[in-house]
């Protein structure tokens, strides 16, 4: 009995196969359905059955009135699908339950969600465009976005999409298609297509290739006339009808046959090819064998109506048709459901008479109303179920939308032209950069992340001649084509007057042009000749202008490829490539394994120091993989009312986290070039410490803070009147002098010669009666003025030249009031003691102020984002930006803990973590990791193991610097904590 089943297995599977494979409709449970379909059918009078093939538009965001008419042509006209054009999602969810309900047979809900669905419903999300993910290498993105989108329209109750185009846009002219085609490559076309196809049907929700038989070289508005396709078969066989084949051969649901008049296919003149039965049954359904179900392009288009087949009323003549005669030859044609039809009563009387005359027979009717029912059946609706409201906006704006999305434009953004490997940039120390924005869209995200990662001063003008005097101070000019990314038909083009613009600054300037527009804007420069770099980020949407940014500086790779040609200068499936140079890139959490969730524990407690008045501001910052996830401020730079909201570039003292960010990497390459090492001793770095009690003490003891040195000095307080407390008018004056040029705040010099009374005072201190690890800032004024002396430059040129401005860190710096406004200076202090002024743009230390305020040991001005790049760099052991710093056994020599055994955590001037309980990180770190904290609240910290930089800049020290409940309450660290407790990965 065995091998009958078998033997009727062999029989039967293929036949069943077959079907599968040239069936698309059919469900896994093809039996069920088909008994489903059956009933429904044989119990449907004809009425019921004709009213299966129309598909009727629905505007949600439309009054009562709009939905009574609705609700009563389904119920009386038996309407069998809708299509929903512009609305909300709540009100389109509530509506679409409302007009199931009235429907007898459950409705087919279409909707044209070609990039997602927010170009039919506001506050939903919106994917790029087709033209964006044809320049996208990696197919397996789209099919993930098809899944997506399809997910999207499951979720809101739609069962087609119609989606994908399948278009092959070869004329930069075609005012309907252009962004809506994956491109002008048939095969790549096809891949995208096949990849968005499958992504959503596996979410369940049917794809619609469209628009048959291909709308992609046209230069008319098909929603405005009947545009032509003038080739011959050939030429349509193998580029047009290219992606169908492949498509169908892999399951494809539905066809959309275009509004289109193709004379090589369609011999009358003018004749749609929707009304084509040539078209539509010859050659989709036979020569194509297409099983899936067929749609007209909508009814309603202009030219739709211009034709008449003699054989409705044997006439022989032509003429204009009346209402329901359009209807009826699109079915006779081939087509299955009639979209939106100008009146659809009228058409479904049409086909009643037509029917009982004959002209429609069983069959035929059949045939179309039982794929019709198929369908509903393969989509679910043969156990429908509304759609639940709850969590529905949520459900339509997920995390991982926007992940993807991210991921897109990464992969999407192309470097066309990228002459003498101008990107991406590098020696940023002799860069001088420019952003020009052309275009009448916004550019400013796009410049804010330009200046994440240089100087980058936007540049006005109102005239070339001011234009281009004002470029004269910029080798490299980057300019933006900014235009509406509102929807895929908005200007794309230059102006005549911005082209003038590009040619004149490209002749003296290294231009780097960036079009956040469609490449076809490429195709009005001529000559391309002086333009060295050309970027193409195709859309203006804020993501795309921030991986645009990226991209540019080597955070991110260049993936993408041309998806069309531009001219002569642009070809298909140019770009340039290039990896990432290690600079830090800007990304959501989930991409770097952390949970977007659970870091809003790290908001809560930030918030919490602020508003319990621990500080009156912060700034926060959390790097890992070497991607930014979180870059955060909270409150005002004091405590008053009015004062100014913490801006991500504002800078603040950092106090001593100046010991890693200045003098440490100055020390590294000394020791580096083998000028010193670890193990020499003061007496051999500066004479006069020969004779000195602390001639033997070595850098390694002394930066491990394990060399008896005195914690600190107050240099400042000898230098105050004995009586009154405030500056001895011995060693200070109000206004410049040449003897008292050293400047420690508004309207306060100090003598000149007073630092010499410094480096004596640290020279002749006593040593501690006893070696055990204490913390102090003496031997960052020794290396200060070793350093300084050796290189004969002062610390803050030394910086600038060997760090910070190839890094990038351009908001980094010593005594900022000399460079920046105080709106962008955070104050540290209401001084009583010393100053008796606010300090607001100069250190707040005072023997850092002393010395002009550049210290070894603070003195240096910060933000966080600006601080994460060094600490990144130390990461990275030594590399960041494409350039070495330092060798990585540097590193490695430098965050070492030599005296562990001592109990003395420290490691040669970074701190490490706690050896016992107590200690300055969370305890949840490794013990690789490193950093250091600053008395002003500061603090910054890098784990290699877990790749993660954390950077927490604050002013507590305001309005005073005597309690610190920021310390007390633990605050940084159980931030801290609170990250590691993040990561899931």
């Amino acid at each position: 009995m065995r091998y009958y089943y078998l033997l009727l297995a062999i029989v039967i599977y293929p036949i069943f196969s077959q079907a599968q494979d040239t069936n698309p409709l059919l469900a896994n449970d093809a039996v069920s359905q088909k008994k489903w379909v059956d009933s429904l059918y044989n119990n449907m009078s004809l009425q019921e059955k004709i009213g299966q093939l129309f598909m009727i538009q629905v505007f949600s965001n439309q009054g009562p009135q709009n939905k009574a008419k609705i609700v009563k042509q389904i119920k009386e006209q038996h309407i069998g699908g809708i299509i929903y054009s512009n609305g909300g999602p709540v009100r389109q969810a509530k509506l679409n339950n409302e007009l199931q309900a009235a429907s007898k047979v459950p409705l087919l809900v279409g909707m044209d969600a070609e990039w997602g669905l927010s170009m039919r419903l506001d506050s939903t999300y919106a994917f790029p465009w087709n033209m964006t993910l044809g320049a996208i290498k990696d197919n397996r993105l789209v099919e993930k976005t098809g899944k997506h989108i399809g997910e999207h329209s499951k979720r809101l109750g739609v069962h087609f999409n119609f989606a994908p185009v399948v278009d092959i846009n070869t004329n930069p002219k075609n005012p309907i298609i252009g962004n809506r085609s994956f491109g002008e490559d048939r095969d790549n076309v096809t891949e995208k297509a096949l990849a968005f196809m499958k992504g959503m049907q596996g979410a369940g929700v049917l794809a619609n290739a469209k628009h048959f038989p291909g709308h992609g070289d046209t230069e008319t508005d098909s929603h405005k006339t009947l545009p032509t396709v003038d080739f011959d078969r050939k030429r349509i066989d193998s580029v047009e009808l290219y992606p169908y084949r492949k498509l169908i051969k892999e399951g494809l649901s539905s066809v959309m046959v275009a509004h289109l008049n193709v004379p090589s296919l369609e011999s009358r003149s003018g004749f749609p090819s929707s009304l084509s039965k040539h078209i539509v049954t010859d050659i989709l359904k036979e020569k194509l064998g297409f099983k899936g179900l067929i749609f007209t392009d909508a009814l309603t288009m202009k030219g739709a109506a211009d034709y008449i087949d003699k054989s409705l009323d044997g006439s022989g003549a032509n003429k204009v048709p009346t209402g329901g005669e359009i209807d009826l030859m699109a079915f006779l044609a081939g087509n299955d459901v009639m979209l939106m039809s100008e009146d659809p009563e009228k058409g479904i009387n049409k086909f009643v008479e037509a029917y009982h005359k004959g002209i429609i027979t069983e069959d035929r009717l059949a045939h179309s109303v039982k794929k019709i029912l198929q369908a509903k059946y393969k989509v679910g609706l043969h156990n429908y179920q509304p759609i639940g409201i709850n969590n529905l906006h949520a459900d339509l704006n997920r995390l991982r939308d926007d992940i993807l999305y991210e991921e897109l434009l990464e992969n999407a953004i192309t470097v066309a032209e990228n002459k003498a490997g101008l990107l991406p940039l590098r020696q940023l120390e002799t860069k001088s950069i420019a952003y020009v924005k052309f275009g009448d869209d916004d550019g400013s995200v796009f410049y804010n992340e330009l200046k994440k990662y240089a100087r980058v001063h936007e540049v006005k003008a109102n005239s070339l001649e001011s234009l281009s005097d004002k470029l004269k101070h910029y080798n490299t000019v980057i300019i933006g084509l900014h235009r509406s990314n509102d929807n895929p038909w908005k200007s794309y083009k230059f102006t005549s007057q911005e082209l003038t613009w590009l040619y004149e600054t490209a002749r003296t300037n290294n231009v780097i042009l960036n079009i956040f527009v469609k490449p076809y804007a490429l195709l009005d420069i001529d000559p391309i000749n002086n333009i060295k770099s050309v970027v193409v980020s195709y859309q203006n949407s804020d993501i795309a202008q921030q991986k645009s940014a990226q991209i540019i500086f080597g955070a991110l790779p260049a993936k993408g490829r041309l998806p069309v040609s531009a001219g002569v200068d642009f070809s298909v499936g140019q770009g340039d490539t290039y990896t990432s140079i290690k600079r830090l890139s800007y990304t959501t959490p989930e991409r770097a394994g952390m949970s977007s969730l659970k870091l809003k524990k790290v908001d809560s407690i930030a918030n919490h120091a602020v508003n319990e008045g621990m500080t009156p501001g912060i700034q926060l910052l959390i790097a890992r993989k070497g991607k930014v996830i979180y870059n955060k401020n909270f409150g005002k730079h004091t405590y008053d009312k009015n004062a100014e909201a913490v801006k991500i570039n504002d800078i603040y003292d950092v106090a001593s986290l100046t010991k890693i960010l200045a003098t440490l990497p100055l020390l590294m390459e000394l020791e580096e070039k083998g000028i010193i090492s670890l193990d020499s001793k003061l007496s051999d770095l500066l004479p006069e410490y020969k004779s000195s009690n602390k001639k033997n003490v070595t850098i390694k003891s002394m930066l491990s803070h394990y060399a008896r040195l005195k914690p600190w000095i107050p240099f400042y307080y000898a230098t105050l009147d004995s009586v009154t407390k405030r500056p001895d008018p011995k060693y200070y004056r109000k206004s410049f002098d040449p003897k008292f040029s050293i400047k420690v705040a508004d309207e306060l010099y100090m003598r000149n010669d007073y630092q010499d009374s410094i480096q004596g005072i640290i020279k002749d201190s006593d040593l501690l009666s006893r070696l055990r690890y204490r913390y102090s800032d003496l031997p960052y004024y020794i290396l200060k003025k070793y350093i300084e002396e050796y290189y004969d430059r002062t610390l803050d040129e030394l910086t600038r030249n060997h760090f910070y401005e190839s890094l990038g860190a351009n908001y980094t710096m010593y005594n900022p009031n000399n460079r920046v406004s105080n709106k962008n200076i955070v104050p540290t202090e209401e001084d009583d003691y010393y100053r008796y002024q606010k300090i607001h743009g100069y250190v707040h230390d005072m023997g850092a102020a002393m010395q002009g305020g550049i210290g070894g040991h603070a003195g240096i001005f910060s933000n966080a984002n600006d601080v994460a790049k060094i600490m990144q760099m130390y990461l990275q052991k030594g590399y960041y930006g494409g350039k070495r710093y330092l060798k990585p056994e540097t590193i490695d020599k430098f965050n070492f803990c030599y005296y562990c055994d001592e109990n003395n955590r420290r490691g040669i001037g970074f701190d490490k973590p706690q050896l016992g309980d107590a200690g300055p990180t969370c305890g949840c770190v490794s013990m690789t990791s490193f950093g250091h904290s600053g008395f002003t609240g500061t603090y910054a910290w890098a784990d290699p193991e877990e790749e993660i930089v954390y950077i927490f800049l604050a002013n507590r020290t305001y309005p005073t610097a005597g309690k610190n409940l920021l310390l007390k309450e633990d605050i940084r660290t159980n931030i801290q904590e609170a990250i590691y407790e993040a990561i899931i990965d």
